[in-house]
């Protein structure tokens, strides 16, 4: 099997923004199973970690990070982000054309995420004297965007042009392209377009040897890459994307559980019970009757 075409590897996904006001912001618990699996999106992202710790894999990357670190990721990153403890992000979105006019005056304000692997780096640099003032600019746009007072879409732009002004200035280093990941861009690429193809055909019985070829590689190559994209071998990756399926399965429609195995790609029952149980934390049965009892 042979992968698709340019056009249909996997589409950055959509965020959708007032146009008016393209800024979103909000807490998260937590890791859920969406931002455990690979993806990109067309806007600029920032997370402070309020509490807890994990790790995000970003390009091929791992950044792990705890209680008050600052990660900016580009529109084009692929990444994807797990838990470790207690985790909670403060989770920032924006659209970079809300600095449009801004780019007239300081065509460098956007620099801290144009020039990343070249001039920065995802992970700003926790031992800097400025990272304070970084946390409290991002907890004054909180602040703001949640309170909606008078001014309030005002006084977040501001605040969001003094952090990308701060980063600028002061977390700029000659040192970042040597932290490039060693995966290129045509290597992401190629695994972009197997996890669209393991998507689009969840339950057909994947080979490691099909997977490897349809990105014209070696078994062990491809695993390697995958790996180090991903953060787990790509038929684990593939369990957990079927389990996820399942989990939606469970929760929306009637369909018997043998049933949702099948439909799944698990060949037996028992063998889809175990692994649910396993990653999942409690039976196929206990998920659907916990999903009726908290509609």
């Amino acid at each position: 099997m042979k992968l698709a075409g340019a056009g249909d590897a996997i589409p950055r996904e959509k965020v959708l923004l007032d146009k008016r006001y393209p800024f979103f912001i909000a807490e998260t618990i937590g890791v859920n199973v969406h931002y455990q699996k690979l993806h990109w999106h067309d806007v600029l992202e920032i997370n402070y970690i309020k509490s807890g710790c994990g790790y995000y894999i970003i390009n091929g990357k791992t950044f792990e990070f705890r209680q008050g670190d600052i990660l900016l990721i580009n529109s084009n990153d692929l990444h994807c982000a797990y838990e470790v403890r207690d985790l909670v992000i403060l989770v920032v979105e924006f659209d970079m054309s809300w600095f449009a006019g801004s780019l007239r005056y300081d065509p460098e304000i956007l620099s801290p995420f144009k020039d990343m692997g070249v001039h920065f780096t995802n992970l700003l640099d926790r031992t800097s004297p400025y990272i304070g003032e970084l946390r409290a600019l991002l907890q004054s746009m909180q602040e703001e965007h949640e309170r909606e007072q008078r001014s309030y879409v005002s006084m977040v732009h501001a605040a969001l042009l003094r952090f990308l002004s701060c980063v600028n200035r002061h977390f700029r280093s000659e040192e970042a392209s040597k932290c490039r990941p060693e995966i290129g861009s045509m290597q992401l690429e190629k695994v972009r377009r197997v996890i669209h193809a393991m998507e689009e055909r969840v339950a057909h019985p994947w080979t490691l040897e099909e997977l490897a070829a349809s990105a014209y590689l070696s078994p062990s190559r491809f695993s390697d890459i995958f790996r180090r994209a991903v953060g787990t071998p790509p038929l684990e990756y593939l369990i957990q994307l079927r389990l996820e399926h399942a989990l939606a399965l469970l929760e929306t429609t009637p369909l018997k559980i043998s049933d949702i195995a099948m439909e799944c790609g698990f060949r037996s029952l028992s063998n889809f019970n175990h692994l649910f149980r396993k990653h999942v934390g409690m039976s196929p049965k206990h998920a659907r009757i916990r999903s009726k009892a908290n509609p």
